[in-house]
């Protein structure tokens, strides 16, 4: 009797598990039939959103990581992000780049696939962003540079599809400036009837586009990465978006954050966070007639304000001034003792941080950018670098105290 109940209680739990089971296999049967087309975009980790496929989706969600070199010697925590490994254009540009796309299509100013040209004035990394992303989105390029920048950006650009002009240096007030003459070409471009499509300028110094996609984006990358703890931020401005994008959003969640700009020679910005104006009191701001001070630092440094520069200029609290020879130093002494090889903006950006986080004291979070790789400057600032060779006793005091040439 005792078996035959003990069989019989065998025999309903296996029922019971079979029926659980054919009901399992309906639910599922169900599911997949009712969401196929879901299944692949969720397997390869892809969005239904057409900006997060293809190149577009290689931006942004850079590495925010320990420069360790800087850390040991100045007792702070010096974290940089890398910016340099944005996916199209390798630099932060790319976000730039592709915000003032999506913002330009939004609003009906460019349709892929028109003949539509986007033109832009830019010592290079703005460009090499547009170039890949116009390829990668139905346009074509047409980028405006100083002769005076290293030759390889220019040659990348041709390469990636561009048309590109070397242009003499010139002030802002000079219509042969190459922004103003990016802007002329854009609008002679939508003129001409005998042109496909129209021409659109970028416009990276004074669009929002430019800051807004820092503050949607880099700005809080870098908070989330950091674990939401920094005493400081430090950036050079080439445009003014990054750092006033990113101070915007920081200073919101960190209201006792220190930004910190950091300036190269022959720039006025220092001038305009330390005292308030740009130059010389008998010079009115934006209509210097001299070309800047002399300088091998490409990508920041400016010698009149944008309005990316100002949309956060109240919010930043200290500048710094590093020479052409302390950046030199630092970009040796970021490969000898990191192995990071960075350009010339980087390596401003790394002076500041360091100085920065001297004056501050041991115990502090710094973060600043690494903006591009120095495969970039290699004619021109790495050329005057030199190679790096067998070093490794250089010294963060060597650095900071090296001395321009006569």
């Amino acid at each position: 009797m005792v078996e035959q109940r003990f069989s019989t209680a065998i025999a309903f739990a296996a029922g019971a598990l079979v029926a659980l089971a054919i009901c399992e296999v309906a639910r599922f049967r169900t599911f997949s039939s009712n969401n196929t087309h879901q299944l692949p975009s969720r397997r390869l980790g892809l969005e239904e959103d057409d900006d997060q496929k293809g190149i577009e989706s290689t931006i942004g969600n850079t590495p925010l990581f320990v420069i360790k070199s800087l850390t040991e010697a100045t007792g702070c925590t010096i974290l940089a992000k890398a910016e340099f490994l944005n996916g199209a254009g390798g630099s932060p540009k790319d976000r730039v780049a592709l915000s003032i796309i999506q913002k330009a299509e939004s609003a009906g100013l460019l349709v892929p696939h028109s003949g539509d040209t986007i033109y832009e004035g830019t010592v290079g990394s703005t460009g090499i962003s547009l170039a890949t992303l116009c390829r990668a989105r139905g346009y074509l390029a047409h980028i405006c540079m100083p002769s005076d920048q290293a030759i390889e950006k220019s040659d990348l650009l041709l390469k990636l599809g561009a048309i590109v002009d070397r242009v003499r240096p010139a002030p802002i007030v000079d219509q042969a400036h190459f922004v103003n003459q990016a802007r002329n070409l854009a609008a002679e471009h939508t003129a001409d009837p005998k042109k496909p499509g129209r021409g659109f300028f970028a416009d990276q110094f004074e669009t929002e586009a430019n800051w807004q996609a820092h503050y949607e984006a880099t700005g809080p990358e870098i908070f989330r990465q950091s674990g939401k703890n920094l005493d400081a931020f430090v950036a050079g401005a080439g445009t003014g978006g990054t750092i006033s994008g990113v101070a915007i959003f920081l200073k919101a969640q960190l209201p006792d954050i220190s930004i910190v700009l950091a300036d190269p020679t022959g720039s006025g910005l220092f001038n305009k966070i330390k005292h308030g104006v740009m130059f010389h009191p008998d010079e009115k701001e934006g209509t210097r007639r001299r070309h800047q001070v002399d300088t091998i630092i490409e990508g920041i440094g400016l010698t009149r304000s944008t309005a990316n520069f100002e949309a956060g200029r109240e919010l930043i609290d200290d500048a710094v001034k590093v020479t052409d020879a302390q950046a030199l130093a630092m970009a040796r002494w970021l490969v000898e003792k990191d192995g990071i090889f960075v350009g010339s903006s980087s390596a401003v950006n790394c002076v500041a941080t360091a100085q920065t986080a001297l004056k501050l004291g041991p115990g502090h979070r710094l973060a600043t950018v690494l903006c591009d790789s120095g495969t970039r400057h290699l004619s021109k600032f790495w050329n005057q670098a030199g190679n790096v060779a067998g070093a490794t006793s250089t010294r963060l005091q060597d650095v900071l105290q090296a001395q321009d040439r006569p």
